[in-house]
């Protein structure tokens, strides 16, 4: 009997010991689950996945970043929604999604609020900056890490789109947010909502006659396949941001935070200029596809918009707007 115990026990304490070691194990590396409604192709998404890889690097494991694309966790309310009841720990989205909880930061994704990119990028290093983000957290829990330069937004359409008698009457897909239905409203066309998932359908089907983006993504998106014509009309310089859930921040040590913000902030300024280099180049490369490509008069349709933006049922205060205007002149 004593010799049946001198087997079994020590049998025992190392089984214990093992399933102790697998528990371990197993709990050493917590999942951060990265939502997005971008396709694989954009460079927004490849810089993700090299910023996965150093986080798990420089966390040693702590941390892993699992990324999800092309709206597989849901569109952007969804994925927004997600971020809130903390069921998912970081995202892109933009200030017009932003501003459903915190509406003054809405004026970042308004049609002809920045001058140009020089004027975008002087905002996001303003004080003005960090003021919204700060009322963005304070509203949500939630934090806004770094931005990225989504691009400058597009007219695409089977016909060219010159002047603001152009839009009358056309019916467009914008995102499901008011910055975005503002400017088509404006111009007498027909804003659309509609997922981001769903426009290559919808303009192939007839369903909607136009969308409006940034070269890149109508790249990425092969939206000029369906489309026979992008107008430069410039009207909003765009932004993504990299937000992450406030249940996630809190459980964040410092040391993880500073590494993970680091990582994020880098891979933010990456994408940025992988786009910029993108739009340089991307006037010729649609030509080359016999995409007509159409120069724009900014300034009628600037005239028509602009007024809009100064009216008093605007969800940011007046001196928001001038302060925003003023940054970089």
């Amino acid at each position: 009997m004593s010799f049946s115990l001198r087997k079994i026990v020590p049998a025992v304490t190392l089984a214990a010991s093992l399933t102790l070691g697998l528990f371990t194990t197993a709990q050493a590396t917590t999942i951060l689950k990265f939502a997005h409604v971008y396709d694989e192709s954009t460079p927004y998404h490849k810089v993700l996945l090299d910023a996965a890889r150093a986080i798990k690097e420089q966390t040693d494991d702590r941390y892993e970043m699992q990324v999800f694309p092309s709206s597989s966790l849901g569109n952007e309310e969804a994925i927004n929604e997600g971020l809130s009841l903390g069921t998912i720990d970081l995202i892109y989205t933009g200030p017009a999604f932003m501003a459903q909880s915190y509406p003054e930061i809405g004026i970042l994704d308004y049609p002809f609020v920045f001058r140009d990119f020089d004027h975008w990028q002087a905002f996001w290093n303003s004080a003005l900056r960090d003021e919204m983000a700060k009322g963005y957290q304070d509203a949500t829990g939630n934090v806004l890490i770094t931005h990225t330069y989504y691009g400058t937004r597009q007219v695409t359409a089977n016909k060219p789109i010159l002047k603001p008698s152009d839009m009358k009457g056309l019916k467009i897909r914008v995102p499901n947010a008011p910055a975005y239905t503002l400017f088509p409203t404006a111009v007498g066309a027909n804003p659309t909502p509609m997922a981001f998932s769903e426009v290559y359908l919808g303009l192939q089907q007839g369903v909607v006659d136009a969308e409006e983006n940034p070269l890149p993504t109508i790249k990425a998106a092969q939206f000029y396949e369906v489309q026979s014509d992008i107008s430069l009309t410039s009207h909003t310089t765009a932004t993504l941001t990299t937000i992450m859930s406030g249940v996630t921040n809190d459980s964040l040590s410092d040391q993880d935070r500073k590494i993970i913000f680091a990582i994020l902030k880098d891979a933010s300024a990456k994408a940025t200029q992988d786009v910029r280099d993108q739009e340089a180049s991307l006037v010729a490369w649609f030509k080359g596809k016999g995409v007509n490509v159409h120069d724009v008069d900014r300034q009628p349709f600037m005239d028509i918009v602009q007024p809009l933006l100064q009216k008093d049922n605007m969800p940011w205060s007046p001196e928001t707007f001038k302060r925003l205007e003023a940054i970089g002149q």
